[in-house]
Formats: structure tokens, sequence, C-alpha cells
């Protein structure tokens, strides 16, 4: 059995989202879906704008059925793949910089393979906030 990760905040969930879950299951048989911690988000950003609390967040992931397994993390880097038992790390084409690439350097680094998946044109949650501003 190969267990696929992925990794996001998942607020203003939308289709986007669901269609990354099926993207996931053409790579692995149970996906883990890691939410992050809402509290974490508003320490170090205070001006998020976060909709559900993490716990909220985390009702509606596991009530999909794509999703086997829902883990919740702080910061999406090294210490947080090593504690997350998985095959393939699963990024957006969005997740670019630092933090990622030192994610991709420790999954070379432990035999798990990387895929990128293409985000739903159109669609983001980012886009949502900005209609919900009427």
């Amino acid at each position: 059995m190969k267990k696929i990760v992925t990794f996001g905040v998942f607020d203003y969930f939308h289709l986007g989202h669901l269609r990354l879950f099926k993207q996931c299951r053409d790579y692995g048989d149970y996906l883990i879906v890691a939410v992050q911690n809402g509290e974490y988000i508003k320490r170090y950003k205070p001006d998020a704008q976060v909709l559900y609390s993490t716990e909220e967040r985390v009702e509606i992931l596991q009530s999909i059925r794509e999703i086997d397994e829902v883990y919740v993390f702080d910061i999406c880097d090294r210490n947080a793949l090593n504690r997350i038992d998985f095959d393939i790390l699963a990024l957006g084409e969005d997740h670019v910089g630092s933090r990622f690439d030192g994610m991709i350097e420790w999954c070379e680094e432990h035999g798990k393979h990387v895929v990128r998946l293409k985000r739903t044109k159109g669609i983001s949650s980012r886009f949502l906030k900005t209609k919900l501003e009427l």
C-alpha cells in the first residue's frame, strides 16, 4: 500500500481542494491530509483571515471519502515530514521556495517520492476571499 501525503490550510474549502485529493489518489492508495494548525497561523500571521478553526477544518476533511487520515501540523517542513508515515509527498505547483526545497531534499534523503499536482484553474482560497469581500 502506497501512502501519499499533502499539506495545506484547507480553509474556505472548494472544488480545487477536492480535485487535489482526487489527483493524490492517482498516486497512492492511502491519503493523508496534513492541515495547518490555526493557532500557529494566528501566532505568526496575526492578520490572516482564517474562517474555520482547526477542529472545524479537520471535521470537514474527515468527512471526505478520498481522505483516509487527517494530521494537524504547525509548519510544513522536514520535522513535519519526519512525524508522518508516508511514501509519496504531493506538492501543488505553487509550493515553491526554500521551505519546500528542504522538504524535497528530505524526501530524497529518505527514499520518498515527490509528485507535483496541478491547480484547478480559476479557483483558490484567495479568489474566494476576494469575492466574499464585496
